[in-house]
């Protein structure tokens, strides 16, 4: 049986290529209306349930996802104006307790990725094989991380928290 935190398996970087990049821009493209999708039709009592054993409610995952993207998008423009920044890292799991994430609706969240992706998109999808080769640095372990991973990293991230909803529904029949 496949481990039900990586529904998609684990992220894997590949090289640079003009049809790897379509793809993955695609993939941050259509993110918001995908995570839409798997959660339309989910009612309070759904969304307030943990997708897996020991996970986040779906209500979290989706406010997780916006806390997530905007990050991202903000490390990839420090990354195109700035040279080999070190980037802020965050405290995921307590962002999910927090206010907003507790008591606002998830559509707050759809609504701010629709937008975010919007803009992301439009920052990035012109980019350069050596503007992908542009670095950052985690501040956890100093290592230059390229905005290329980052590009797919974010990619997979989508793709592997709406399989969590999907997986969801699927094993509770909604």
């Amino acid at each position: 049986m496949s481990d039900p935190r990586y529904p998609i398996g684990k992220y894997e970087p590949r090289p640079f290529s003009e049809n790897q990049k379509k793809t993955w821009l695609n993939e941050l493209r259509h993110l918001p209306a995908e995570l839409e999708h798997a959660i339309r039709n989910l009612d309070v009592a759904q969304l307030q349930t943990p997708y897996r054993d020991g996970g986040w409610t779906i209500h979290q995952l989706v406010h997780h996802v916006a806390d997530s993207h905007m990050n991202a998008y903000i490390r990839i423009k420090l990354g195109l104006t700035e040279n080999n920044p070190v980037i802020k890292s965050y405290e995921e799991k307590r962002w999910a307790e927090l206010a907003d994430v507790q008591l606002l609706p998830v559509n707050i969240s759809v609504t701010l990725l629709h937008a975010l992706h919007t803009r992301w998109y439009e920052a990035i999808k012109d980019l350069s094989e050596l503007q992908w080769n542009r670095t950052v640095i985690y501040p956890l372990n100093q290592k230059e991380t390229s905005l290329w991973w980052l590009l797919g990293l974010y990619a997979w991230h989508g793709r592997h928290h709406v399989a969590h909803i999907l997986t969801f529904r699927e094993k509770n029949g909604y």
